[in-house]
């Protein structure tokens, strides 16, 4: 079983929003803290944001406008929505976990895609 399945990408079109899912296997304790990375093509890979157990989230300030993350803990399901989609938004989303206090990522799901276009 994978640690971390991300799901609700694909093709979407400019100023629309979408909300991506990252299911968390029972690999993945109640106590990780599980964020968002985003990888565009040739570029390098950015963290976008992150969400403790307890409902702590951080946005990184170049994203905080658009993308917001959450989590359900009784589904064992993150979300990272973003609002008014922009093309440069095209990119390989990909979840991943931690445990703190440790900085150290443990957990990293294969990635969704998503393409912004008309």
């Amino acid at each position: 079983q994978e640690p971390l399945v991300e799901s609700g990408g694909g093709l979407v079109q400019p100023g629309t929003s979408l909300k991506l899912s990252c299911a968390l296997s029972d690999h993945v304790v109640d106590s990780h803290t599980v964020g968002w990375y985003r990888q565009i093509e040739g570029q390098r890979r950015e963290k976008i944001a992150q969400i403790t157990a307890s409902g702590v989230a951080e946005h990184e300030d170049s994203v905080k406008d658009r993308f917001h993350i959450s989590r359900d803990n009784t589904q064992r399901t993150v979300f990272l929505e973003i609002n008014n989609l922009k093309p440069e938004d095209t990119a390989v989303y990909y979840c991943f976990a931690k445990l703190p206090p440790f900085e150290a990522i443990s957990y990293w799901g294969k990635g969704t895609r998503v393409t912004v276009a008309s």
